[in-house]
């Protein structure tokens, strides 16, 4: 059994992928618009003109799979009462995901040296979604 992050960004999913792309190095392995559905959105479900956006998307950052979407397009996304983790080989790649992350969000602890980490630090990306970037030790 696997338990997989399904992320809704509420109308910028599209831009998030290319953001993870960009900065992660992530892979994008599927990618379902709302209009490619074979079946007719339900009632209230998906505002009108939202044709483009993304039903669906698995994203590969790492060897982890992280799934998300639009939504229902409302342009509210809220991460809250979670963080995604990454595990860092070094330092210096610890420090250039942090940065890369927060260009745009806001830095909920800084890098640091931890009695559990030789480097640490959490951070919340353009989009709102918290991250933790580690290196064990």
């Amino acid at each position: 059994m696997q338990v997989q992050p399904y992320l809704f960004f509420d109308g910028r999913c599209e831009e998030a992928l290319e953001f993870y792309k960009s900065t992660l190095g992530a892979k994008l392995e599927m990618l379902i618009r709302f209009k490619d559905s074979p079946e007719p959105p339900q009632p209230g479900m998906v505002p009108p003109g939202s044709d483009d956006k993304v039903m669906h998307a698995c994203l590969r950052i790492g060897d982890s799979a992280v799934m998300a979407s639009d939504g229902n397009c409302a342009g509210r996304p809220s991460f809250q009462g979670f963080s995604l983790s990454l595990a860092a080989p070094d330092a210096a790649e610890a420090d250039r995901l942090f940065a890369a992350l927060g260009e745009g969000g806001q830095v909920q602890m800084p890098m640091t040296k931890t009695f559990f980490s030789p480097r640490f630090g959490m951070v919340a990306d353009r989009f709102g979604v918290s991250w933790m970037i580690i290196v064990a030790m």
